[in-house]
């Protein structure tokens, strides 16, 4: 019995000693593992009722260094004027009212709202009456706040993995707004434009629901703009001018068809402007450059590169405006020329 003991006494002696040295040879850097031994004195009751513990510590990964620098709040400094407009600088909210409103991006309106009016005056029948005034400012509604903001909210439902590396503090990637609460937003906005719509047609006495179909339309093309399988927006070209094409022809479409028809010529000229926001649209892509290459999608910048994607901006827009500009006087000058003629 005595000759056993001191056999145990002996492997535990030994153990302990090349613990030691083990541990004494490890490198004690982030990257190695070490084992460490409870400083505890053993004995053979010891022995005989537990094992010997190992606690191993894991390294840190480079996924950890990674996701410690990745910020988890705005930047110092952001400006409040900036969170509700919805651009890059905002300041970090926990309001959840100012958090949506951030969202929907009331940057974007502007655009929208002039659409409304530019085709409200180019249909030759607005009146500044109150109805005529009224139903200008409920087309606007739908088309700024309600359909864009649906545009918006549902891009950054999408775009939450891109915002994670380009815009982290943004209010989905930051976690300041639950996705049961995003979801609820994209469904009130999109309902809610959808039924402005509906009751301008009914306001204007239209036969066939022109209104609804636009807003539909639209709503459809921001949908596949932003969700995948289609996801226009990974073709540079095809997502862009999808994204012009709303910005610019929708709305004026809606404030042509509120008030007068919606004829082909009209069609074709809003489209033909339309190449001009894409121009607008490549605007948008330089501040996401970095996501776009990491998720890859191929925007502008990612394709051609910084300095050929400002060109192909500047570019787009001022040749659309120069072509439509230069095709107005062609046909103004024939008009007189022919009149001209019939004259002699």
């Amino acid at each position: 019995m005595t000759s056993i003991l001191n056999s145990v006494s002996s492997i535990l002696s030994s153990r302990v000693t090349s613990s030691e040295r083990l541990g004494a040879l490890s490198p004690r850097h982030s990257d190695s593992v070490e084992f460490t031994r409870r400083r505890t004195l053993w004995s053979t009751s010891d022995f005989k009722t537990s094992g010997r513990r190992l606690v191993v510590r894991a390294a840190e990964t480079d996924t950890d260094k990674v996701k410690s620098q990745v910020p988890d709040k705005a930047p110092a400094g952001g400006s409040s004027i900036n969170q509700l407009l919805g651009i890059k600088g905002a300041a970090q909210e926990t309001n959840k009212w100012k958090i949506r409103l951030q969202l929907t991006k009331p940057v974007t309106w502007p655009p929208l709202v002039w659409g409304v009016v530019c085709g409200a005056a180019a249909s030759g029948n607005f009146h500044w009456t109150p109805e005529d005034v009224a139903k200008s400012i409920l087309c606007m509604l739908m088309s700024g706040p309600c359909l864009t903001g649906y545009t918006q909210t549902i891009n950054d439902w999408y775009d939450r993995d891109i915002d994670a590396i380009n815009e982290p503090y943004r209010p989905i990637p930051s976690g300041a707004i639950s996705e049961q609460e995003v979801i609820t937003q994209v469904w009130v906005l999109l309902l809610g434009g959808l039924g402005i719509a509906g009751t301008l047609d009914v306001w204007a006495g239209h036969t066939t629901p022109t209104l609804f179909y636009l807003a539909l339309g639209g709503s459809l093309l921001s949908y596949i703009y932003s969700a995948p399988p289609l996801k226009l927006k990974q073709n540079g070209w095809v997502g862009n001018f999808a994204l012009g094409a709303s910005y610019i022809s929708l709305p004026w479409w809606a404030g042509q068809a509120l008030f007068g028809t919606l004829t082909p010529d009209v069609v074709v000229l809003t489209l033909l402007y339309s190449i001009a926001g894409l121009g607008i649209a490549i605007v948008n892509d330089f501040k996401s450059v970095e996501g776009d290459r990491a998720m890859g999608l191929q925007s502008l910048p990612v394709a051609f590169g910084t300095e050929a994607a400002k060109w192909i901006c500047v570019g787009a827009i001022d040749v659309t405006q120069l072509s439509v500009g230069g095709m107005q006087n062609f046909v103004q000058l024939w008009c007189l020329i022919l009149s001209t003629r019939r004259i002699e």
